[in-house]
């Protein structure tokens, strides 16, 4: 017997757009969730119009953006005119038979269109109703409009980040977004939960800033507890865990160590460089025998932790000149043999290609993609012994599947089908339909 998979049988309507949202409801699908994407070729996700990520020989187009299909994997798609009578009609019909309802629009839209929580609830008493507006869904400025990086600069996460004594610098990626997703994903579950137990649905109000204001983690609680703020200068120092001319205390980064950066390796390539770490006196004797006991690594001011930091430039200097004889991975072997912390700094395409662990767990998965053909998606980065949890599908072509929607759970007859496309229902009047859509309809 096939293992199941934790939500099998639970139905998910997807009114998410750009990261957050679909990130939630990509593990919904990943562990067994029928996740039901509703959109409209005239407004279309941005991730979708990013004509740019199309990759190489792939027409540009709205089902070949690479970002979408890696966001939007385990879902189908539906196409649904949500300014006409019969398209809301449809979609009530489909959420009154659906278990959850997720969203991530600011706090009015989803209530000016008359799809709010109050209004759903009367046609499914115990729906899951889980909003991820940047700000809320009260408060002053809960109307406010945010994106990832924005959310993460009010959080506070943005002032913690980048080097002393330069501009607060955030990150090349959205990890709010990401982050927002999880608990977006985490609520779910949750409400689900609560009611197995009460048979009560809920509305879940989860802002993403506060997300970002619970990953400054104990930075927050230096401030409140030891009353010693989170300062700029020294804080944090880069891929240092004390910048110099800075305090030499544990700080919310956690112990100081020394030495502790990334290091150019053999190669001379872009991303040739390996992380080096050491915590104590016995890891840093590991680490001179390993490069063979240099003259300088044997002098007595390094054979203390405090003495190392006093001269972690030096120490810098002398170490680089051991890793650039050596492949990354070859460096991190041997320190790890060692007993030294060491980690190669990998690229997307070391970590999909290269990496043998990641390559043991399953991280990556092959599907087949109606344009891109077979390529890897990331896959769920945790096992369960006794279900099975595992991307499924690459990500739906835009109204993939609308009829076999509307015939299959909403009872639409053909002919039903043909004359909703024809009015502009689940399709715009005018406007050329794919190939596959005019397939499925003959």
């Amino acid at each position: 017997m096939p293992m199941l998979r934790p939500l099998d049988g639970l139905r998910v309507v997807d009114f998410t757009w750009v990261r957050a949202g679909p990130w939630a409801t990509r593990w919904l699908g990943a562990f067994g969730a029928d996740v039901i994407k509703v959109e409209w070729p005239q407004n279309l996700d941005p991730f979708r119009q990013n004509r740019a990520n199309a990759p190489p020989g792939v027409e540009p187009g709205p089902n070949s953006s690479g970002t979408f299909a890696d966001t939007n994997a385990n879902k189908v798609s539906v196409t649904v005119n949500m300014r006409s009578e019969r398209g809301m009609e449809m979609l009530r019909e489909l959420i009154s038979i659906s278990d959850v309802v997720i969203e991530n629009f600011s706090s009015r839209v989803m209530r000016r269109r008359g799809l709010g929580y109050d209004e759903l609830r009367e046609l499914r008493p115990d729906i899951i109703y889980v909003s991820m507006a940047g700000l809320g869904q009260e408060g002053r400025d809960h109307a406010y409009t945010t994106m990832g990086p924005s959310a993460q600069a009010l959080s506070g996460m943005t002032y913690l980040s980048g080097l002393p004594d330069e501009p607060p610098a955030g990150w090349g990626w959205s990890y709010m977004d990401d982050s927002g997703g999880l608990y977006g994903a985490m609520c779910v579950l949750t409400a689900l939960r609560h009611r197995d137990l009460t048979g009560q649905g809920q509305h879940v109000d989860l802002a993403q800033m506060t997300v970002g204001i619970t990953l400054t983690g104990s930075a927050f609680l230096d401030r409140t507890v030891n009353n010693r703020p989170s300062r700029r200068e020294g804080y944090p120092p880069g891929n240092r865990t004390v910048w110099p001319g800075a305090p030499r205390l544990n700080n919310y980064r956690g112990a100081m160590a020394a030495p502790h950066n990334s290091y150019r390796t053999g190669g001379g390539g872009y991303n040739d460089w390996c992380v080096i770490a050491c915590f104590s006196d016995n890891e840093w004797r590991a680490l001179v025998d390993l490069m063979g006991s240099p003259d300088w690594a044997l002098d007595a001011a390094f054979a203390t932790m405090e003495g190392r930091i006093d001269r972690q430039d030096e120490i810098d200097e002398g170490i680089e000149s051991w890793t650039t004889t050596l492949d990354k991975y070859e460096v991190m072997e041997r320190c790890q043999d060692a007993g030294v912390l060491a980690m190669p700094v990998q690229s997307s395409k070391d970590r999909v290609e290269r990496d043998p662990q990641l390559s043991a767990r399953g991280m990556y998965k092959e599907m087949g993609h109606p344009l891109f053909g077979r390529r890897k998606y990331q896959n769920t980065p945790f096992r369960l012994s006794s279900a099975e949890v595992e991307v499924r599908a690459s990500a739906p072509l835009i109204g993939q599947h609308t009829r076999s929607v509307v015939q299959n759970l909403l009872g639409l007859s053909r002919e039903d089908v043909v004359q909703a496309y024809d009015d502009g229902v689940l399709w715009p009047a005018g406007m050329a339909r794919f190939d596959y859509i005019e397939e499925a309809l003959t």
